[in-house]
């Protein structure tokens, strides 16, 4: 019966959480930057936008590239450089670039970045494809920077063709989105399971390795700012279990309290990192600008299939941790009995720290992943987290493995969907798949049912 209560009291809070932005009625703003060679800003281009009725608004891209147009009401816009301002020897790649249409939904601020060569023509492309991770620009439905907008992958050659072509390509784009959603829930489902906490935070710790990755790698290679945004991850995982779940563990505080708790470490944690990074969008510059190539059906960048390679190792690196080491097998007996597992002479809290320093780690790996093929922001996290939720409570509550099948279930019907319905509504269906699941297998995929009372 707590259990459930827990369960109701996220997705209300999540709700809750989530209702402002989604209920904003604003015009908001296109902005953006534009880039040329050597990803070198360009100074002096001019950006239109208008509407059916004509121009809405203009701006000039200033000396770091960047530009910004306010929009009166939300709508569809037309979004155009002006080739004539372009500094001499530099051009779009392939004609017709220079003009993007984007949907404006209630107080976004959407990313449009633009990138000019010299002596030939250059493609524009949304720094912030949708919420399905892989890679190219997006189909003009990208994730609002201060909302919850529906999100499809993909430009719309790539998700273009008969009805069977596209089905294959979202069938694709929804497995990498699914296994990016299962990384960051194993480390929600292991907390959970060895702590029976609801952790609230965690989608900032997906957050906090995607803006670490951001930030180091403009000092150094980018395989070295993930590992040392992986470490963080980890270090923040296990400093928050040591300095405040375990003291709070142990002057008896009651999980509806500390629930409320991470609630309250989560906000902090967010808006430390606005006030720190800023609210705007930042691109990963590593492995974004790459040509697709066709495999069947299906169209894919170099990245994307580096991220489902690296995705599903890591799962069965995590899977076979579980599964065969010591200290997998001591996590997997914590979550089982806790009280058996400490009477049988396992060091309880050091593995829940164990847990927590994985659960970090595989967040911020899970951001990092997210973050190289979208626009990374202080909401990135936040913006997963309902899903991640989704992912764990399909697949079984404390369960790994349920957290994997989950999120692959989530991510696969996210994308999916839109072959149907439009895109704002792909994650009411991941949801609405969870809520079928769970009237025939209370205790989800892979969870066990108990005996209650």
């Amino acid at each position: 019966m707590r259990k459930r209560l827990v369960t109701v009291l996220l997705a209300v809070a999540a709700a809750l959480l989530a209702a402002p932005a989604a209920l904003a009625d604003g015009g908001g703003a296109f902005q953006g930057t534009v880039e040329g060679p050597g990803e070198e800003p360009v100074e002096g281009v001019e950006v239109v936008v208008s509407d059916g009725s004509g121009e809405v608004g203009r701006d000039t891209s200033d000396s770091a590239g960047e530009w910004r147009v306010e929009l009166p009401e939300p709508g569809r816009y037309t979004i155009s450089f002006q080739t004539e301002s372009f500094p001499e020897g530099l051009v779009p790649r392939e004609a017709g670039d220079e003009e993007a249409q984007r949907q404006a939904r209630g107080n976004e601020q959407r990313v449009v970045f633009f990138l000019v060569e010299e002596g030939q023509q250059q493609t524009g492309e949304d720094a912030a494809p949708s919420a399905s991770p892989t890679g190219g620009a997006d189909e003009g439905e990208d994730e609002a920077a201060d909302g919850t907008a529906g999100e499809v992958l993909g430009d719309p050659e790539q998700t273009g063709g008969t009805f069977g072509q596209r089905a294959v390509q979202l069938l694709v784009l929804g497995v990498l989105y699914g296994l990016i959603i299962a990384i960051t829930a194993i480390g929600l489902s292991l907390i959970f399971g060895t702590t029976r906490l609801i952790n609230f935070a965690h989608g900032d710790m997906v957050t906090l390795g995607a803006i670490l990755a951001l930030v180091l790698s403009a000092f150094m290679p980018f395989w070295a700012a993930a590992l040392l945004a992986v470490a963080g991850g980890a270090l923040f995982g296990g400093a928050t279990e040591t300095f405040l779940w375990r003291p709070l563990r142990r002057r008896g505080v009651a999980l509806i309290q500390m629930f409320i708790i991470s609630i309250g470490l989560s906000l902090f944690v967010r808006y430390l990192i606005n006030v720190l990074f800023g609210p705007n969008r930042e691109r990963m510059r590593a492995y974004q600008l790459q040509e697709s190539f066709q495999i069947g059906p299906v169209s894919l960048t170099p990245r994307d299939v580096w991220l489902i390679g690296l995705s599903v190792l890591v799962l069965v690196a995590v899977g076979l941790m579980l599964q065969f080491t010591r200290i997998g097998k001591a996590m997997r007996a914590v979550s089982d009995n806790r009280d058996l597992a400490r009477s049988s002479g396992i060091d309880v809290d050091r593995v829940t720290l164990v847990v927590w320093m994985l659960g970090g780690a595989l967040a911020a790996l899970g951001g990092i992943f997210y973050g190289l093929s979208q626009s990374v922001h202080w909401q990135v996290g936040f913006h997963l987290l309902l899903l991640m939720f989704a992912a764990v409570i399909l697949g079984g509550l404390g369960t790994a493995y349920g957290a994997m099948v989950g999120g692959l279930v989530v991510g696969i019907v996210a994308q999916v969907s839109t072959l149907w319905f439009p895109a704002e509504l792909q994650n009411a269906w991941a949801l609405g798949i969870m809520i079928i699941v769970l009237l025939v297998r209370p205790q989800g995929i892979l969870g066990r049912a108990e005996r209650v009372g």
